[in-house]
C-alpha cells in the first residue's frame, strides 16, 4: 500500500526508534490524503446545487439528508428536499419529519410511486420558489441489483433535464461499519451514477473507518 510504502520511507530516512513517533507520523501521513482529496469540494455555497443521494439499505442517507439540510439552512441557503424513496415503508413520513424539524419543504408522493416524478416535482419546485439546494433521497438498493441501479440512472437523467441553471451533485452514502466491501460499494455506484464524493456514517461505533483512506 502507498501509505505503507510512505511511513516506512520516512522512518528510515528520519531514523525515528520510538513507536510513539511512528504513530504521530502515521496520523500525520492519515491526515494529509484526507485534507489532499478534493471532497469538501463535493457541495458549494456559492451555486445552486441539486444533491441526489445514494446508497445500500440502512446506510444512513435519510438521517445524513437532515444534516445537510440544517448546515445548508444554517449558511442561510433556501433548501427543498425530495422524498423519491417511495419504496421502504415509512421513508416518506420519515424525511417530512426531518424537513418540519429543520424547517424546510419537503416534495412527497404517495409510498410506491415513480421515484422519477418526485425528483421531476422537486426540480420544478425549486426554480419556483427559488431554492439555492434540492436534495434528492432515494431508496436503499445493493450494488448488485441491476434493476434498481437502472431506476437510479433515471432519475439521475430527469434531474439532468430539468436542473437547468443547478449544479447536479450525487453523494454515495455507505456506512462506516461495513469495511472493505464499502470500496465495492463505491466502484459500483460509481460506474452507474458517477458519485462526486463520499459519506461515511456511523463511525462513531466502529474501528473499521479506515475504508476512507
Amino acid at each position: 500500500m502507498e501509505l505503507l510504502d510512505t511511513l516506512r520511507d520516512r522512518v528510515s530516512d528520519e531514523g525515528l526508534k520510538e513507536p510513539s513517533d511512528v504513530c504521530a507520523l502515521l496520523r500525520e501521513e492519515m491526515t494529509a490524503r484526507l485534507k489532499n482529496t478534493g471532497a469538501g469540494n463535493a457541495l458549494s455555497e456559492e451555486i445552486d446545487t441539486a444533491v441526489l443521494i445514494v446508497g445500500v439499505n440502512g446506510a444512513g442517507k435519510t438521517t445524513t439528508i437532515a444534516k445537510l439540510a440544517h448546515t445548508a439552512k444554517a449558511n442561510d441557503q433556501k433548501v427543498i428536499l425530495a422524498a423519491a424513496d417511495t419504496f421502504r415503508a415509512g421513508a416518506i413520513e420519515q424525511l417530512q419529519i426531518w424537513g418540519e424539524r429543520v424547517g424546510v419543504d419537503v416534495i412527497a408522493h404517495q409510498a410506491g410511486g415513480d421515484p422519477g416524478a418526485v425528483a421531476f416535482d422537486a426540480m420544478e419546485a425549486a426554480r419556483a420558489r427559488k431554492a439555492n439546494m434540492v436534495i434528492i433521497d432515494t431508496a436503499g438498493r445493493l450494488h448488485t441489483q441491476t434493476n434498481l441501479m437502472d431506476e437510479l440512472k433515471k432519475v439521475q437523467g430527469i434531474i439532468a433535464r430539468r436542473a437547468g441553471d443547478f449544479d447536479q451533485r450525487v453523494l454515495l452514502v455507505i456506512d462506516g461499519t461495513t469495511g472493505q466491501n464499502g470500496l465495492i460499494q463505491a466502484r459500483s455506484f460509481t460506474e452507474a451514477v458517477e458519485c462526486d464524493g463520499v459519506i461515511l456514517t456511523k463511525l462513531d461505533g466502529t474501528a473499521r473507518g479506515g475504508i476512507v483512506l
